[in-house]
């Protein structure tokens, strides 16, 4: 087992990450900001080195800037949490060369599934179901019509080196495709210095449920149930289920089963998602894969009771798991609690926390790294706490969350509780009929 993790990463999961290794009698170092030297995980950690400025691309993104601190501090190990350099084959190759385990997938393991196309090739051969699409890359504008033609519209053009929504555009008709096409290919331009562009069908009314797996050393691969993270804004997750209220035994084994073979295909080592698409007749197919911890993780750990921060550690030290796949025996909802105004188009709302409670309770967990006092910075992603909730059934969980947000105060900044307080009164939420464009038609007046 490794003697001291570094934690190549900030906030609430650096703060998660803390607490496993302590648990496990792992010492722990923190690298921060100068705009995060106030912040918890630096508090609880160990020890902490400051790697830079504000900026990301000077500190949280700087592969020499921690690697230097992994050398000074003698750590054995970098836990990259998410975003960041967390899926970054290159952090993951200078951890190999200088003999620092990267708890995380090997390099190769990463670049396969980081590229779309790759991850798409690999997941055919695997026989995973997949979107219809184009073969490859899409080199022209001709080329992106024939495809385009051939598929049939409905269609979305998507960055082969795409996430979080950048590079992604849906078309609707063959007339709107070229202005699309020079829009999608810019920003994947100017998000990913990557301006490859591939086609795919167009699922309409879709959920976007993933399955969680696990793989370890020997090659064993198994899964950990779904989460349906169908509600979302702009591609980017708002609230995360387990289980699905869309599932049924029969679709959570044949997707479970798939998911298992995704990880199979690469001899995939750590923990990881695999994402999919189900239309309205409960047809999937497979999305992308993370090759990493997810935010919404700890839906998961409530419904399995099964710590998956250890899990990794674990795995990345050698151990096996148990080869038997795991099934929710209660019910999970997070809600991301992010400093955006939902009244405001959910415009960022950076600034000073003047009052701060946390919700408690039976069955209430808050993964955050705030408190009064605490300034949220403009350079970082906007969440600032989960709230999870766990319950017997859907409806205990909803009314329990319900509770919760409730009791969840934070002044001094605006946040997005008014909008999951809104959602959980919704009808057609509380009766699971929604989909991942269900937000463009929400009303948080109503």
């Amino acid at each position: 087992m490794f003697n001291k993790i570094l934690i190549a990463n900030r906030g609430e999961i650096a703060l998660r990450i803390i607490r496993t290794c302590r648990e496990m009698g792992i010492q722990t170092v923190a690298v921060y900001s100068t705009a995060d030297r106030d912040s918890l995980h630096v508090r609880f950690a160990d020890e902490a080195v400051c790697i830079g400025p504000p900026s990301s691309a000077e500190s949280y993104l700087s592969v020499p800037q921690i690697m230097a601190a992994v050398e000074i501090t003698n750590a054995d190990a970098v836990h990259p949490g998410y975003g960041f350099l967390a899926e970054n084959a290159d952090f993951a190759e200078v951890c190999l060369e200088y003999d620092i385990k990267f708890i995380g997938p090997t390099p190769e393991q990463i670049r396969k599934m980081g590229d779309k196309i790759t991850a798409k090739e690999t997941m055919i051969k695997a026989g995973v179901p997949v979107i219809p699409g184009s073969e490859g890359l899409i080199k022209d504008l001709k080329q992106g019509l024939k495809t385009a033609a051939d598929i049939g519209y409905p269609v979305i053009l998507k960055a082969t080196a795409g996430g979080g929504g950048k590079g992604m555009r849906v078309v609707w008709q063959e007339e709107d495709f070229e202005a699309n096409w020079n829009m999608a290919r810019n920003e994947a331009m100017a998000s990913f210095a990557n301006d490859g562009i591939y086609i795919e069908k167009f699922i309409e009314e879709p959920r976007h449920i993933e399955f969680q797996i696990a793989g370890d050393q020997n090659g064993t691969v198994v899964h950990l149930s779904e989460r349906d993270c169908s509600i979302q804004r702009r591609h980017q997750k708002l609230l995360e289920e387990c289980p699905s209220p869309f599932m049924t035994d029969e679709l959570r084994e044949k997707m479970g089963e798939a998911a298992v073979q995704a990880g199979k295909a690469i001899n995939y080592e750590g923990v990881g998602t695999v994402e999919f698409l189900v239309d309205k007749h409960r047809n999937f197919y497979f999305m992308e894969m993370n090759t990493r911890i997810q935010v919404e993780h700890p839906v998961t750990e409530e419904v399995i009771d099964h710590d998956l921060i250890k899990e990794q550690i674990k795995i990345a030290a050698g151990e096996m798991i148990s080869g038997d796949n795991f099934y929710p025996n209660a019910h999970a909802i997070e809600c991301r609690i992010n400093a955006e105004d939902p009244f405001n188009g959910f415009r960022p709302s950076p600034g000073v926390i003047s009052s701060f409670h946390s919700s408690k309770g039976h069955g209430v967990r808050v993964d955050t790294h705030v408190y009064a006092g605490y300034t949220i910075s403009p350079y970082y992603d906007s969440m600032i706490a989960k709230i999870i909730c766990r319950a017997r059934t859907r409806e205990e969980c909803i009314t329990k969350m319900e509770r919760a947000l409730d009791e969840f105060i934070i002044e001094g900044v605006k946040t997005t509780v008014p909008f999951h307080q809104r959602l959980m009164k919704d009808e057609n939420f509380r009766k699971g009929n929604f989909h991942t464009g269900f937000i463009n038609e929400f009303d948080l007046e109503k």
